[in-house]
C-alpha cells in the first residue's frame, strides 16, 4: 500500500489542543490590556504630563550592592519580561516533550518557517541600511513575532479557522521566542562573568531538580527563581534568559496520580500573569514615545526605521510562505483539505507584528540613540501587518463559516455546498466532502 501523501496544518496532539485553548483564553485578553497599556504610554508621553512619565520611567530603585539599582524601566523591561520568558520556557518544554515540536514531521514545518520569518526580515534590514547613513545593527529588530498582539487580532477575525493552522501560528511564536532569545543571548551580551553565570546555573539546576522531585512550595521557588534571575542579571547576559532556563527544566510529563504535567500546571498559573501584567506594563514604560510631524519625518527618512517596517510587514509574510512552500515541495507535502495559500498568508502577515520582543531588541540595539525611531517603526509596521493579515483572515474566516454552515445543515447545506465549492475553486481552495451521518459520531 502506498504511504498517505503527508498533509500541512491536519491534526493536533492533544498537548497541543489544551495549549491552543489555554493560549487563545488568555493571550486574547493579554492582547487587550497590552493594546491598552501601549495607547496609555503614547497618550502619557505626548500629554502635558510628559514630563512625569519620563521621570517615573528613570527613577531609580533597588540595592547597589547587587547592582540591580535600576530605572522603572529597566525593571520593567529586564524582571518583569523574565516571567513572559519564563512562560515562553514552558511552552516550549511542552512543545519538545508533548506538542507539535515533539514529532520531526509536524515540527519541521515551524521551525523552518520560523527561521525564514527571521532571516527573511534581516536580509530586507541589512540591505535597506547599507546605504549612507544606515545602521546594520538593528538588523535583528524586526525578526520577532508578538503573540499576544496575533492571537489578540486572531481572536477578532479568525473565530472559524481551523485549529490547527490558528495552532501553527502558536508553534511558529514559540519557535520565533525560542530563535529571539538565541539572538539576545548571542549578540547583545558585551562581556560574561563566570562566575556570576556558574552561580545562576547552580540556582536554575537546583530548581530543576526540586521541581523533577516535585518538592515546589513558592517560599522556596520563587526565592531560587529570583536568585537566578539576578545572578544572570550579574553575569551580564540577559537576565530574561534565566526565565527562559528556568522554563525548560520544568518537568513536562505527567507522574502517576497526576492530573496535569506540572509544565502544563505552571503554564496554566502564570500566563495570566504574564499577559495581564508583566506585558502590559513593559508596554507602558517601553512604548512611549513622542510623536511629532518632525519625529514622523524624521522616522520615514531614516534607513533604521524603514528597515523596521520592511522586515516586520514584507519579510516576515515572505519568509514564512516562503519556507513553508519549500518544506511542501521538497516533501512532497499538501496542505490539508480545505486549506489555501492564502491562509498560510494570511497568518504569516500576523507573524510581522512585532511588539514586545522588538522593541526589547530595539532597545538593546540602540540604547538612546534612534530608539524613538526604533520604537515608532515598530508600532507603525505592527499596525499596518495587523491590519493587511486581519483583512486576509477574516476573509477567509467567511468561507469557513460557511463551509461549516453548509455542512452541519443537512437541509441548507445540500443548496450551499455549490456554493462553497464554487468559492473555494475561485480562491484556489478545496473542501472536503460532507461526512456521513456515522462519520459525525
Amino acid at each position: 500500500m502506498p504511504d498517505k501523501p503527508t498533509r500541512l496544518f491536519s491534526r493536533l496532539t492533544p498537548s497541543t489542543e489544551r495549549t491552543l485553548s489555554d493560549i487563545l483564553r488568555t493571550e486574547r485578553a493579554g492582547g487587550i490590556l497590552l493594546l491598552v497599556g501601549t495607547v496609555a504610554a503614547l497618550i502619557w508621553a505626548n500629554s502635558a504630563w510628559a514630563d512625569s512619565y519620563e521621570a517615573l520611567k528613570s527613577f531609580q530603585i533597588g540595592p547597589h550592592a547587587l547592582h540591580l539599582d535600576l530605572s522603572v524601566e529597566d525593571w520593567a523591561k529586564d524582571g518583569l519580561l523574565a516571567i513572559f520568558f519564563f512562560v515562553v520556557g514552558l511552552e516550549l518544554k511542552r512543545e519538545i516533550v508533548a506538542g507539535e515540536l515533539r514529532r520531526p514531521a509536524t515540527a519541521i514545518v515551524p521551525i523552518v518557517a520560523a527561521v525564514g520569518g527571521m532571516a527573511m526580515p534581516a536580509i530586507l534590514y541589512t540591505v535597506v541600511n547599507l546605504q549612507d547613513g544606515g545602521s546594520p545593527e538593528g538588523w535583528a529588530v524586526p525578526t520577532a513575532t508578538d503573540i499576544a498582539f496575533a492571537v489578540a487580532v486572531l481572536s477578532v477575525v479568525g473565530k472559524w479557522l481551523p485549529n490547527a493552522l490558528r495552532a501553527f501560528l502558536l508553534t511558529l511564536a514559540v519557535v520565533d521566542d525560542l530563535l529571539a532569545i538565541i539572538i539576545i543571548a548571542v549578540f547583545f551580551t558585551d562581556h560574561i562573568n563566570f562566575l556570576w553565570l556558574a552561580a545562576s546555573v547552580v540556582c536554575i539546576a537546583v530548581f530543576g531538580l526540586l521541581a523533577a522531585k516535585r518538592i515546589t512550595p513558592w517560599w522556596l521557588m520563587v526565592p531560587l527563581a529570583v536568585a537566578a534571575w539576578a545572578f544572570m542579571h550579574a553575569s551580564g547576559i540577559h537576565a530574561t534568559i534565566a526565565g527562559v532556563a528556568l522554563g525548560m527544566v520544568v518537568p513536562a510529563i505527567r507522574r502517576k496520580g497526576e492530573r496535569h504535567a506540572l509544565a502544563e500546571h505552571w503554564e496554566h498559573k502564570w500566563r495570566p500573569v504574564s499577559a495581564g501584567f508583566a506585558v502590559p506594563v513593559f508596554a507602558l514604560f517601553a512604548a512611549g514615545i513622542a510623536i511629532s510631524s518632525e519625529a514622523i519625518s524624521t522616522a520615514v527618512s531614516d534607513p533604521v526605521a524603514q528597515g523596521v517596517v520592511i522586515g516586520l510587514v514584507i519579510g516576515k509574510p515572505l519568509g514564512i510562505v516562503l519556507a513553508t512552500w519549500l518544506v511542501a515541495t521538497f516533501t512532497k507535502a499538501n496542505l490539508d483539505r480545505g486549506l489555501n495559500w492564502l491562509d498560510v498568508l494570511g497568518m504569516a502577515f500576523l507573524a510581522g507584528i512585532g511588539f514586545t520582543v522588538s522593541l526589547l531588541i530595539g532597545d538593546l540595539a540602540f540604547s538612546d540613540e534612534r530608539v524613538a525611531e526604533v520604537k515608532m517603526a515598530v508600532l507603525a509596521a505592527s499596525i499596518l501587518a495587523a491590519i493587511i493579515g486581519a483583512s486576509m483572515l477574516f476573509w477567509r474566516d467567511r468561507f469557513y463559516r460557511r463551509l461549516y454552515e453548509s455542512r452541519s445543515n443537512p437541509v441548507v447545506g445540500h443548496d450551499r455546498m455549490g456554493d462553497a465549492h464554487e468559492l473555494a475553486r475561485m480562491i484556489g481552495g478545496t473542501v472536503a466532502p460532507r461526512p456521513e451521518k456515522d462519520d459525525a459520531h
